[in-house]
C-alpha cells in the first residue's frame, strides 16, 4: 500500500470525563497538547462550546493561551472561535495579545454558528440583532485589524496591527465554502459531527476558490473522528466513548465522557443509534493497518491537504497512543 503522508493536527471539545473535576480536565487538556507537540502534530485546536456542564472549552481564547504557556512548537488555535458571540475587535486584540507572546504560533479558526442552544446564543449575544448574518462582514474586519499599518481605520487593534494571524474558514455546510473560496482563505470542514454536506462542500470550495494575499491556492481541512488501536477489536471498543458522547448530544443530556461498555444496544433505541452512525460516518477506526486502509481510501477520493483529528476515548493512555498510530501512518512508520 502506499505510504499517505499529510499533516495531522488535533481538534480537542475539552471533555470532562466521569470521575474527572473541571480542573482534571483542563490538566487533560494541556498534557495531550504536549504528548502531540512531541509527535510533531502540525496544530491543536481548541473548540467554543457554552452551557454545556461536560465540556470545559467554553472561554477557548483562554485554554489557548494555557495551552501555549504549556508547549513550546506546535501551533495553537480556536477550532473554532464563534464569532456571533464576540465583538471582532475583542477577538483581535485578545488573538493580537497572544500573538505577541507566541510569536508565529497562533491560528484562528472562525465559524458562524453559536456552539449552544438558542436561549444560551441569545444570553452571548453582543446585539439583539442577528449577528450570524454578519459573519462575512465580521471575519473581514479581522483581517483588516491583523493587516499592515496603512489599511487601518481609526479603530484599531492593539495589539493586532501587522500581526497577520491566520485566519480559517470553518463550516459544516456548504455556505461557508462559497464564503472560504470567495475570501481566498483555507478552509475547515467539520465532518467530525456533521459529514453530509462534505463532498459537496470541498468541491464548491476548490471549484469557486478565489486567490488572495493570503491564500494562492485552495488550502482544504477536513477535521474527523480517529480511534486507532493495536487492534481492529480494541478500537471497536473504545468508541463505544464516542458512541455515547454522541447519544449525549442527542439527548440533550450533560453526562461526562464515559468509559466503553460492552453493548451499546442496551443504551440506544434504533433511531438514536441510526441518527449517530450518521453523524459519525466519517471515522477511521480500528488498528493500524485498518486506519491506514481508510485513510488511503479517503485521499483517494478528497485529496485533502490536512488532517484534523478527533478522538473521544475515555482513557488518556490510550488517547495518546492513538494520536501515535494516526502520525506512523502519515509519517510511513
Amino acid at each position: 500500500m502506499t505510504n499517505i503522508h499529510i499533516p495531522v493536527s488535533v481538534l480537542n471539545l475539552v471533555p470532562i470525563r466521569k470521575g474527572q473535576t473541571t480542573k482534571d480536565a483542563i490538566n487533560s487538556m494541556v498534557e495531550l497538547a504536549q504528548a502531540v507537540e512531541k509527535l510533531d502534530y502540525q496544530r491543536y485546536w481548541i473548540a467554543e462550546h457554552h452551557n454545556s456542564s461536560s465540556l470545559v472549552s467554553s472561554a477557548t481564547s483562554i485554554l489557548i493561551k494555557h495551552t501555549l504557556e504549556n508547549t513550546e512548537t506546535i501551533r495553537v488555535g480556536s477550532g473554532g472561535v464563534m464569532l456571533p458571540n464576540h465583538s471582532p475587535l475583542v477577538v483581535a486584540e485578545q488573538f493580537g495579545t497572544m500573538e505577541t507572546i507566541y510569536p508565529n504560533r497562533l491560528d484562528l479558526g472562525l465559524g458562524r454558528a453559536p456552539g449552544t442552544d438558542m436561549l444560551t446564543a441569545s444570553a452571548l449575544r453582543r446585539s439583539k440583532s442577528d449577528s450570524v448574518y454578519t459573519f462575512p462582514d465580521d471575519v473581514k474586519a479581522l483581517l483588516t485589524y491583523f493587516g499592515p499599518e496603512e489599511q487601518q481605520s481609526y479603530v484599531r487593534a492593539f495589539p493586532g496591527v501587522d500581526t497577520n494571524i491566520p485566519i480559517y474558514i470553518l463550516g459544516s455546510s456548504t455556505d461557508s465554502a462559497h464564503l472560504a473560496a470567495s475570501m481566498g482563505l483555507p478552509y475547515v470542514f467539520a465532518s467530525h459531527f456533521a459529514p453530509k454536506h462534505m463532498k459537496e462542500a470541498i468541491e464548491i470550495y476548490r471549484r469557486k476558490f478565489q486567490p488572495s494575499k493570503y491564500l494562492e491556492r485552495p488550502y482544504m481541512m477536513v477535521c474527523l473522528n480517529v480511534i486507532a488501536a493495536e487492534t481492529d477489536e480494541e478500537a471497536a471498543s473504545l468508541s463505544t466513548s464516542m458512541q455515547q458522547f454522541f447519544l449525549n448530544v442527542v439527548r440533550g443530556t450533560r453526562d461526562h465522557l464515559q468509559p466503553p461498555v460492552q453493548n451499546m444496544d442496551e443504551l440506544w433505541n434504533p433511531m438514536e443509534k441510526e441518527m449517530i452512525e450518521s453523524m459519525s460516518s466519517m471515522t477511521f477506526m480500528g488498528g493500524k493497518e485498518t486506519v491506514k486502509e481508510q485513510l488511503t481510501s479517503f485521499q483517494t477520493n478528497y485529496h485533502v491537504d490536512e488532517i484534523m483529528a478527533v478522538s473521544y476515548i475515555f482513557d488518556p493512555v490510550k488517547q495518546i497512543r492513538s494520536y501515535e498510530i494516526l502520525k506512523e501512518i502519515v509519517s510511513g512508520n
